[in-house]
């Protein structure tokens, strides 16, 4: 996006801003390189564990007086982390957006993580974790990154393992974040009706004086795949099915291509080949989708269904059926040329969103040092050529080459 603006502080945070006119509300974000693939294996769940405890008091506030700094003027305050990022984010009305900047650099740079409150989380996230173990398509994507990726923090679950999380202590957040923390890695991100000097100088007033500091942290490739297929009794009534490999990272070429041709076969679309052959040609499952997440150095197609557990055979051999057609038979001129529209249109209108745009700024820097403009991305998508998604087809999508994961009901 050329219509963004760009200051880097002494420290070397940067300050990306783009500028709306007509909105009303500011969206606000700090975030930060660092995420639970920088775990060591004691330490899963650490990069959740202090998304958490941000919120629970700092140098300046008790965490009462944190939730109800924007709350009283109508703001929303958020976080988030993955596998690579955590970010600390809010939006609220623009005559009050210095609030909040102030805020995110208080809680980022200044929690105390007091004992009591790291008690009072720990039971917290120990119940998020039995709840997503009660939503079984919830759970098995995250189990199924343990398959794809064994042995490999990007494997880890991002909320950590009962004992990991019993084990956190106040000095156990402080080294996790010395260790990892890196003031050349973080970018507080801006989408408001503010001129960007004036976003600047607010900005500086509270992120200036962070110190500096630098990361020696290196982070280990996953290498070595190799396609595994494990089942598990859960206590449910439908069969929950992961279906997937690893791909491209976030850097390569063919990324763009490859992003495409999973959108074609299971993206959001009611129409993608996946959801009008099992759902709606044979009625096997409620929904089916496909997705491929790039990181920096990897990546993974992961295909998600429930199903009656005696469809699971007849519905992995219907998507296998898919691959071989996207693999013998290349896509018409019109089909072409739907897929890229598909494609282009909903890309637009996630950009359309605000504070979905401020949250992909602040990545794309961190990611590939620049937001590239949708116009750019656009004639990447125009330039696809059905021989180039029919190879890329042939490299990816062989059956032989994909973990399955299967939760099967008890009785």
């Amino acid at each position: 996006m050329d219509d963004y603006q760009l200051h880097t502080l002494p420290n070397g945070i940067r300050i990306a801003h783009k500028q709306v006119p007509h909105t009303q509300i500011a969206h606000v974000g700090l975030m930060l390189d660092m995420g639970s693939r920088d775990e060591l294996p004691h330490q899963q769940g650490l990069a959740h564990f202090w998304e958490h405890m941000a919120f629970k008091g700092t140098e300046h506030r008790q965490a009462h007086h944190i939730i109800n700094r924007l709350e009283n003027v109508g703001g929303e305050l958020n976080a988030y982390t993955t596998k690579e990022k955590i970010c600390f984010h809010a939006s609220l009305l623009g005559v009050h957006v210095e609030k909040a900047i102030e805020l995110l650099a208080d809680i980022t740079f200044h929690s105390t993580f007091p004992e009591r409150q790291i008690e009072r989380e720990r039971g917290v996230i120990l119940e998020e974790m039995a709840m997503y173990y009660d939503s079984p398509e919830d759970a098995i994507q995250d189990d199924f990154d343990r398959l794809v990726f064994p042995n490999h923090p990007l494997g880890y679950n991002i909320l950590g393992t009962a004992d990991t999380v019993n084990s956190f202590t106040k000095d156990s957040l402080r080294q996790f974040i010395n260790e990892n923390i890196d003031t050349e890695r973080i970018v507080f991100a801006s989408v408001s009706n503010m001129p960007f000097q004036k976003v600047v100088k607010l900005t500086e007033k509270y992120l200036r004086d962070i110190p500096a500091k630098r990361s020696g942290r290196v982070r280990q490739v996953p290498t070595g795949y190799v396609p595994l297929t494990e089942q598990m009794k859960r206590p449910i009534t439908q069969a929950q099915c992961a279906f997937g490999r690893t791909a491209y990272a976030l850097t390569d070429p063919k990324r763009l291509p490859f992003f495409m041709l999973v959108n074609l076969l299971g993206g959001p679309g009611m129409n993608s080949r996946l959801n009008m052959n099992l759902r709606e040609r044979y009625g096997l499952v409620y929904s089916i989708d496909a997705s491929y997440t790039p990181f920096l150095d990897t990546g993974y197609l992961g295909i998600y269904f429930g199903t009656d557990s005696k469809q699971i055979d007849r519905s992995l051999t219907l998507i296998q059926r898919e691959f071989k057609l996207l693999r013998e038979k290349p896509l018409t001129t019109s089909q072409l040329h739907n897929t890229k529209e598909q494609l282009m249109g909903q890309l637009a209108m996630a950009e359309e969103g605000n504070n979905s745009f401020m949250l992909m700024m602040a990545k794309s820097l961190l990611d590939i040092n620049r937001v590239e403009p949708l116009t750019d991305i656009f004639n990447e998508i125009k330039a696809v050529t059905a021989t180039e998604l029919q190879d890329l087809a042939v490299e990816m999508l062989n059956e032989q080459d994909f973990s399955t994961l299967l939760f099967m009901p008890e009785n």
